[in-house]
């Protein structure tokens, strides 16, 4: 695990933290406090707040991971990183909604738009990923 590695692994955590907030945090918020009695209070949550930072750090760090197990591919190839993304998406958000919403009573709406947000968003994950060029061994060309 070089240099390049931890630096796309932590850039890649990074932004899924920022598309989390953005899904979960701003879009989906009315609907989550529409059923409050099903999570924890604000306080509650606020107190394992901490655990968010590590969870999308593990999730960039795993993402770099995969990809970097791949065959390298002939400079930026954004199709490639958006398949890898939905890929990870399709084994990961999209089955664990799907498991929640058997678990609570969650609004199939609801679902559909946490499906449809992430998957979006591991979609732009990997795509940013693939600008990344995690197999590159130098960090100055983008070409």
């Amino acid at each position: 695990m070089d240099k390049r590695f931890w630096i796309c692994g932590i850039v890649v955590g990074a932004a899924g933290l920022l598309l989390g907030f953005l899904v979960h945090g701003l879009l989906l918020r009315p609907d989550y406090q529409a059923l409050a009695q099903l999570y924890r209070s604000p306080e509650q949550a606020n107190a394992q707040a901490a655990w968010i930072i590590p969870a999308y750090l593990l999730l960039g760090l795993a993402m770099t991971w995969l990809y970097r197990r791949m065959p390298a591919s002939d400079g930026v190839d954004l199709g490639r990183g958006a398949r890898f993304g939905l890929a990870v998406a399709l084994v990961s958000y999209v089955p664990w909604h799907i498991l929640a919403f058997v678990g609570q009573p969650l609004p199939p709406s609801l679902v559909l738009r946490q499906v449809a947000f992430d998957l979006l968003a591991m979609v732009l994950l990997g795509m940013l990923l693939a600008w990344l060029q995690p197999h590159r061994r130098v960090l100055t060309s983008l070409s």
